[in-house]
């Protein structure tokens, strides 16, 4: 199965140190850093993820780069605090990019400019006969046909409009995943970092779906791999244990 993944793209920079004082200027803490690491963010996270699963994907992104610093007092295990830098110029994605010969395609779109209303309308269009899995940050899904479209819900509580030949996945953190008036169910685990989970749930969601052919199955295999992820600090990409490890637990069907 070949698989196009259009998206934002981003750096995601953690900050790593402890919070031992507070500040004689302001009522905030200090962090002294010990170290930091970058980790690739946004549809590059999906990507990563995508190709751990053994998936064949090309992966259109932004050129100019986004960055989101992560301040994180490792006493606690606490993000304390966020800062984006360089989303205000992101040109939308050049549609002479778009080919065919796809099995699938999957937007993984945070909004940050590269896919436009109309740039959603028109992948929609050109890819009309595969499967289109969209993750996204709009509030008006009506740009988006034909799709199976995964938000989750405090995303669904702001929906502004969807078209009715799309199918929705709305994920529920601990409680699951909502899709055809259905709870699919997950399993309960201590939750760390829900950062990039999103992300996995998507690549999982999709890495099934190009085997099974079934969403069903394809929805409890995400919620399977996403609830893993939180357990783990920061973005996180599944290793071939991780998966090896994930493909061996059962699933209790709904």
């Amino acid at each position: 199965m070949k698989i196009l993944l259009i998206g934002d793209s981003c750096k995601d920079i953690y900050h790593y140190g402890k919070c031992k004082r507070i500040s004689p200027e302001a009522p905030v803490p200090i962090l002294k850093e010990d170290y930091f690491e970058t980790k690739e963010g946004m549809s590059s996270n999906v990507y990563e993820n995508l190709l751990s699963l053994g998936v064949n994907v090309t992966h259109l992104k932004n050129k100019e780069q986004i960055e989101k610093h992560r301040i994180v007092d490792m006493t606690y295990r606490q993000q304390l605090i966020r800062y984006d830098v360089g989303e205000n110029n992101i040109q939308p994605l050049n549609l002479n990019k778009l080919k065919t010969g796809f099995d699938i395609v999957v937007v993984s779109d945070y909004n940050k400019g590269f896919i436009t209303y109309d740039v959603a309308k028109y992948i929609c269009n050109f890819y009309k006969d595969v499967p289109i899995f969209v993750d996204t940050k709009k509030k008006n899904l009506k740009c988006f046909k034909n799709c199976y479209i995964k938000i989750n819900n405090i995303e669904y509580e702001l929906l502004e409009g969807i078209n009715e030949d799309c199918e929705l996945i709305v994920t529920l953190g601990g409680e699951g995943a909502l899709y055809n008036k259905q709870i699919y169910k997950t399993k309960k685990v201590e939750v760390y970092d829900v950062c990039g989970a999103g992300d996995v749930f998507l690549s999982a969601l999709v890495y099934k779906f190009s085997k099974s052919k079934d969403i069903k199955s394809s929805i409890h295999t995400a919620n399977k791999f996403a609830s893993y992820t939180v357990t783990k600090l920061g973005s996180y990409v599944l290793t071939q244990k991780d998966i090896q490890q994930l493909e061996k637990e059962k699933i209790k069907p709904n």
